[in-house]
């Protein structure tokens, strides 16, 4: 339950605390007095929007902190906890900060965490209803869900089969459309994929081919010239045949060696040194072999150049086209002949989806048949139980019960022998429909009810919600707006009732509602438009029926409205 928050540069607030208590609080003030805020403070700590006009003028930011018990062991505790959150005695401390160029902090146990956690937080702590809330309601989207939340597990398992059979018919249904709506682009990506392979075929390149034929063209274009380096070196190393006079290297250090052997059996270092001057005679002898043998084996032969050149122009003509060298081209035809099995296989998999499609339609009918069936059960059971909650809300003669439709589709699927429209929650449009008094045809709540029906129908719903799907905090803004008299004071019962088993705070402006409230708060401005920490207080005794005569007379002191105040409390009183 909600113990306590403390609002800070909010609205009208200036700084405030509002402390509650078990059972059913009643808030009032005077109209622009900032009892709304109260609603919109606890909508901030649940995650709600942020709004920077919300920040007090001359405010950096507004601050709202809030104290709520959790029931231990739940779902709340273990996804506070998973958020870094730690209990304080076992209540959550939650925190919100708007800054007035609209920045929005959240924190709970002490924890910084994402506005979203607080978000999934308050469908398991509080309840937030307000007008809006009765608007939402208007909305047909809206009357469904409320009927699938009543049903529970008797909706939401066939639901969650359904949605599993929609989604995989989305996703075929969509490959479909893309392979039959891209035929011509597909065909157009194939015959080019053909082309490619089949230049690519003829020329037959091998990886790396490209590398190995411009060595070979360096080569054989500057043949002369590398032959007559080579003979010029090997007639260096060894001598030149045409010359025998000439001085070589081998003959040079031949002689040098011959001059270290004749006297190495006399010094150790000159004996080292000719073995050296040996080595240096062995490796000339194979480079000049080497020389020799290269200058024999250069073909400097003309057509072989141009067989090379021709070669390499049809190797350029693919890697201007498919890749950066020759085994990037061969990558290309790799990937190349993937995709065409792909696309030529489209055909085959165009074959295969129709038939998985129609399957799934077939499916899907029989899914949404199951759906409807138990909306329709469920739909009694829920109408049954509202319109006995408007007997208890000065509505005895009411009737609420619902209209479950399908829409007919040629698109759709078929369903209990029609072909009917169908969506991710089923084919079934359930509106809520009101009879208030007998002889009257039920029409739908948009049309058919007052703003003082709306509110009680409202009311009703959540009365019923929580009996099947309880929520520890309600609060209630002003939702019973449009009523009064006796209507008023058995919103006021109800609303004492449902506190037995929930906390339930509640924004009126009705004094029948308000007299019934185990506590009520007043929230009042001071003389400078502001609401202090003072203006938020609990009202009891003389300061209570004051403020109830104010509601009821607009005048603190009148005796009338005095004694009319003292009454209904006394009503109340009896009544709990």
């Amino acid at each position: 339950m909600l113990e306590e928050m403390r609002i800070r540069s909010l609205g009208v607030i200036d700084d405030a605390v509002v402390e509650l208590s078990p059972g059913f609080t009643a808030v009032t003030g005077e109209t622009g007095a900032g009892k709304t805020m109260v609603v919109t403070s606890l909508g901030l700590l649940l995650g709600g929007r942020a709004d920077p006009a919300l920040v007090r003028i001359g405010a950096k930011s507004a601050v709202v902190e809030g104290r709520i018990t959790v029931p231990p062991g739940g779902t709340a505790v273990v996804r506070a906890e998973e958020a870094g959150a730690e209990l304080d005695d076992g209540a959550l401390l939650f925190s919100r900060t708007v800054s007035a160029e609209g920045r929005s902090r959240a924190h709970l146990g002490g924890r910084s965490v994402p506005v979203g956690v607080l978000a999934e937080l308050a469908d398991e702590l509080v309840a937030v209803h307000g007008q809006t809330d009765q608007q939402g309601l208007l909305k047909l989207s809206r009357q469904r869900q409320a009927l699938d939340r009543y049903a529970g597990d008797a909706v939401a398992v066939p639901l969650a089969k359904y949605a599993g059979a929609y989604r995989r018919l989305r996703a075929i249904s969509a490959e479909l459309d893309e392979i039959t709506t891209r035929a011509r682009e597909r065909a157009q990506e194939a015959d080019l994929l053909r082309f490619g392979l089949e230049e690519i075929a003829a020329v037959e390149p091998r990886a790396g081919e490209d590398t190995e034929l411009a060595a070979e063209a360096e080569r054989l274009g500057h043949a002369e010239a590398l032959a007559s380096a080579a003979t010029v070196a090997h007639a260096g190393l060894a001598g030149n045949p045409e010359d025998p006079e000439g001085i070589d290297a081998a003959t040079l250090v031949a002689g040098a060696h011959r001059a270290l052997e004749a006297v190495r059996s006399h010094d150790s270092v000159l004996a080292t040194l000719s073995g050296r001057i040996g080595e240096i005679a062995i490796l000339l002898g194979d480079v000049a072999g080497e020389l020799a043998g290269y200058a024999d084996d250069l073909d400097a032969d003309p057509l072989r150049l141009a067989a090379v050149e021709e070669r390499r122009a049809a190797l350029t003509q693919l890697t201007r086209k498919y890749g950066t060298d020759i085994d990037a081209v061969l990558a290309w035809a790799e990937q190349g002949v993937a995709r065409l099995n792909e696309l030529d296989g489209d055909d085959d998999r165009l074959g295969e989806l129709t038939a998985e499609r129609d399957a799934l339609r077939a499916e899907l009918g029989g899914l949404a048949q199951a759906l409807t069936d138990a909306r329709a059960e469920a739909a009694e059971r829920f109408a049954a139980a509202v319109t006995a909650e408007l007997a208890s809300l000065a509505m005895p003669h009411a009737r609420v019960s619902f209209e479950i439709r399908q829409a007919d589709d040629p698109e759709g699927v078929e369903v209990g022998g029609r072909t009917v429209a169908y969506g991710p929650a089923g084919v079934d449009e359930v509106e809520l429909l009101l009879a208030p008094h007998p002889g009257a045809p039920p029409r739908p709540i948009a049309k058919g009810a007052s703003g003082g029906e709306l509110s009680r129908v409202m009311l009703a719903v959540e009365v019923v919600f929580a009996g099947t799907d309880p929520v520890p905090t309600y609060l209630f803004d002003e939702v019973d707006a449009g009523v009064g008299g006796k209507a008023a004071v058995e919103i006021g019962r109800r609303l004492a009732r449902l506190a037995k088993t929930a906390q339930v705070v509640v924004v009126t402006h009705l004094p029948q509602v308000a007299a019934f409230a185990d506590r009520q708060l007043l929230v009042e401005k001071t003389n400078d438009g502001s609401v202090t920490r003072s203006g938020v207080k609990v009202l009891e005794g003389e300061d209570r029926i004051r403020e109830l005569s104010r509601m009821l007379a607009g005048q603190e002191d009148s005796e009338t409205a005095r004694a009319h105040a003292e009454e209904l409390l006394a009503t109340a009183r009896a009544d709990g």
